[in-house]
């Protein structure tokens, strides 16, 4: 096969590749966008009566219904919700009053900083530990280091986020003092929610991380580069870690999406304002609009953040996007 054919054929799988996934995402948006419409209408409850209260009159509710277009039929509204979304209206809060998009904007930087950070704090603690102990324990070697790690990442992944969040108020809050255990307010208050979200995806990922290191290390490849007397740095930076990723960066845009929903929790914990706290209370109160808002920006995180995985796994491997085509 030629140069050019080779190219040509390389370019033709790239836009079979993003075609596909550009679809998937569509898809996948418009399931999400229903799912979220038809659920929160099956939530048993009135929620103009739960938004105005027990002492409202029949006559102030029925008004308030008319207005947000809750007596038409349910094609009607989820029809006029599809337009609305395509027109940037996301609708108004019953209980605040205030345009979702208005309540989203001022939310979801908190669950993004926090979301974000956690996912940042578990990669650079993973990849050096996962790639430390496969080094370590290769061959076979020191076994109860191996022994050690294993138990010690299975039980810090199998600790719920909010029970390890308690767990950290309890210690480092309220018996010792030391940091903040509510609110968003410097940095310290970052601490605890941080570590909450970031633990257990850790200890999974340095687990993965240290498999496929363990793996790579007997592949052919390393085995030529220790023959050839290269520098442990460099056989370790060059020709291991590249190779072990892959299934890292897989799990880890899985992870990555857990811990955005794991948020809802953990905010609830440290009462932090975003949009986990935000979601709690707007189900409480049966806010339809704010309810599927915050649903909607969940649901299109986690299928971006997927999105991003395929992406990311296609440049790491092209010959895979190639094989797909």
């Amino acid at each position: 096969m030629t140069t050019t054919a080779l190219r040509a054929r390389t370019e033709h799988a790239w836009a079979r590749f993003a075609a596909r996934r550009l679809a998937r995402l569509l898809v996948s948006v418009w399931v999400l966008i229903t799912a979220a419409f038809l659920i929160i209408h099956l939530i048993p409850g009135d929620p103009v009566r739960a938004a105005l209260g027990p002492t409202a009159t029949p006559e102030l509710v029925a008004a308030r219904r008319a207005a947000l277009g809750l007596d038409d039929p349910l094609w009607q509204q989820y029809v006029d919700y599809l337009r609305g979304l395509f027109t940037g209206e996301l609708g108004t809060s019953m209980t605040s009053g205030l345009p979702v998009s208005q309540v989203l904007g001022d939310r979801l930087p908190a669950t993004l900083e926090l979301a974000l950070l956690a996912f940042a704090v578990a990669v650079l603690v993973s990849v050096p530990v996962g790639l430390l102990f496969a080094v370590l324990t290769r061959g076979g070697r020191r076994r109860p280091a191996e022994l050690g790690f294993t138990a010690t990442s299975i039980v810090l992944a199998a600790i719920p986020e909010f029970l390890l969040a308690v767990a950290l108020v309890w210690i480092f809050g309220v018996n010792l003092g030391w940091l903040p255990v509510a609110g968003r307010d410097g940095a310290a208050s970052y601490v605890l929610p941080v570590l909450a979200l970031a633990l257990a995806p850790a200890a999974v990922l340095a687990r993965i991380l240290r498999v496929e290191t363990l793996a790579v290390l007997r592949a052919d490849h390393v085995r030529t580069a220790r023959a050839k007397r290269l520098p442990d740095r460099h056989v370790y930076l060059r020709h291991v870690l590249p190779n072990s990723l892959t299934a890292a960066v897989t799990l880890g845009g899985l992870l990555l999406g857990s811990m955005v929903a794991g948020t809802v929790l953990v905010e609830n914990v440290f009462a932090w304002p975003g949009l986990g706290s935000t979601i709690v209370s707007s189900i409480l109160a049966k806010d339809y609009p704010l309810v599927q808002g915050i649903v909607l920006v969940y649901g299109v995180g986690v299928l971006v953040v997927n999105l991003l995985v395929d992406v990311a796994l296609a440049l790491l491997d092209p010959r895979s996007t190639i094989r797909e085509g």
